[in-house]
C-alpha cells in the first residue's frame, strides 16, 4: 500500500484511502488533485484542504469507480509522470500570472488532447489574457480574463438548476462567496452548459474599475439585469470535458452539502465516470473535518 511517493517536487498524499488495493484500482478512473501553494491565510485558498477534503470523499462513496490523489507541488512540472494515466485533472491553486499551467501549456494541452477532463476551482478559472487563456477556453470553455472578469464577495442564490449529471441530488441553494463572474467564453458558448447561475446585486460593481473589480462591459451587464454563469460544463470538440467552478474562496463553504456535491459530481463528471442519480454521497462534513489539513493555524480568540 502506499503512503507517500515524491514525483519530482510533487509529493502525493493520502485521502481516504488514496492508492489502496493497486490491483483493482487499474479500472477505475483516475483523478489527479493539484493543490497549489499556501495562499490567503486561515479559512481561505484553503487549496491542499480544500482538495484533501474532496478526494477523501470521492475516495470513500464512489471508490468503487474511481481512485483520487492529491499532490502538492512547490514547482509542479508539466510533464510530470503522476499526470500520464490520469483520466482528470482538478487544479485549485492561485490563478492569474501565478497559475501552475502558464509554464507547462505544451505539456498540459498534450495530455488533455488524449481526452483527459480537467476541473478547475475557484482562483484557477483565471489565467493571463493571451496564449495561456486561449488555452483555459479550449480546455474548459471559458475562463477569468482580467479587465473584463470581475471576483467581488457577494451572496449568490441559485434558484433554478439544468438537468445535468453535475446537477444530481443538487437543490436550489444560496451562499455568499467570492463568485467571479462574467467569465470570457467560447463563441457563442458552443459546447458550454451553464451550471450554476444568479444575478448579481448592484453592490457588487461599487469599485472602482481594474484588473479584477470592475469595467464598463461588465457594469453594463449588471445593470442589464444579465444572469451571470458562475460554474459551468463543457465538452471538448476531442470529447474530453471541462469544468468551471468560481466559488471555493471561503474554506468552511465545502460543509454546504449542496456546494460540495455539484464539485464532487462534477469532478466524477468530467473523468467520465457514472454520477450516480441522487449525485455523489458523501460525509456530513463537520467543523472538525473542516479544520483539517489546513495550511495555517486557527487564529486565537481576542482578548476583551
Amino acid at each position: 500500500m502506499k503512503c507517500a511517493i515524491l514525483i519530482g517536487m510533487s509529493v502525493l498524499l493520502v485521502a481516504g484511502g488514496v492508492g489502496a488495493q493497486e490491483g483493482k484500482a487499474e479500472a477505475k478512473k483516475k483523478i489527479v488533485f493539484l493543490a497549489g501553494k499556501p495562499s490567503h491565510g486561515y479559512g481561505a485558498h484553503e487549496h491542499r484542504a480544500g482538495c484533501m477534503l474532496l478526494a477523501g470523499q470521492l475516495n470513500k462513496h464512489l471508490g468503487d469507480q474511481v481512485a483520487a490523489e492529491v499532490h502538492v507541488a512547490k514547482d509542479w512540472p508539466g510533464n510530470a509522470k503522476l499526470m500520464e494515466d490520469a483520466d482528470a485533472i482538478v487544479f485549485y491553486c492561485d490563478g492569474g500570472k501565478r497559475h501552475m499551467a502558464n509554464e507547462h501549456l505544451e505539456g498540459v494541452d498534450a495530455k488533455l488532447k488524449d481526452g483527459c477532463g480537467l476541473a478547475c476551482l475557484h482562483y484557477a478559472v483565471e489565467t493571463t489574457k493571451g496564449e495561456s487563456g486561449d488555452k483555459f477556453l479550449e480546455w474548459m470553455g471559458g475562463y477569468f480574463e482580467p479587465n473584463w472578469s470581475v471576483n467581488p464577495h457577494w451572496e449568490a442564490n441559485f434558484e433554478t438548476l439544468p438537468t445535468h449529471p453535475i446537477t444530481r441530488g443538487v437543490k436550489p441553494f444560496k451562499i455568499r462567496d467570492e463568485w467571479y463572474f462574467h467569465m470570457r467564453f467560447v463563441p457563442q458558448m458552443e459546447g458550454v452548459t451553464p451550471i450554476l447561475s444568479a444575478h448579481p446585486p448592484k453592490e457588487t460593481m461599487k469599485r472602482n474599475d481594474g484588473p479584477h473589480s470592475g469595467n464598463p462591459h461588465v457594469r453594463k451587464a449588471v445593470a442589464d439585469g444579465e444572469i451571470q454563469h458562475v460554474a459551468w460544463a463543457y465538452e471538448r470538440p476531442n470529447g474530453g470535458r471541462g469544468f468551471g467552478f468560481t466559488g471555493g474562496h471561503f474554506h468552511n463553504n465545502w460543509g454546504d452539502d449542496n456546494f460540495r456535491k455539484v464539485v464532487l459530481n462534477a469532478i466524477t463528471w468530467v473523468a467520465k465516470a457514472e454520477v450516480p442519480e441522487e449525485g455523489v454521497p458523501s460525509d456530513k462534513i463537520t467543523q472538525e473535518d473542516l479544520e483539517k489539513n489546513q495550511d495555517f493555524p486557527k487564529p486565537k480568540p481576542k482578548k476583551p
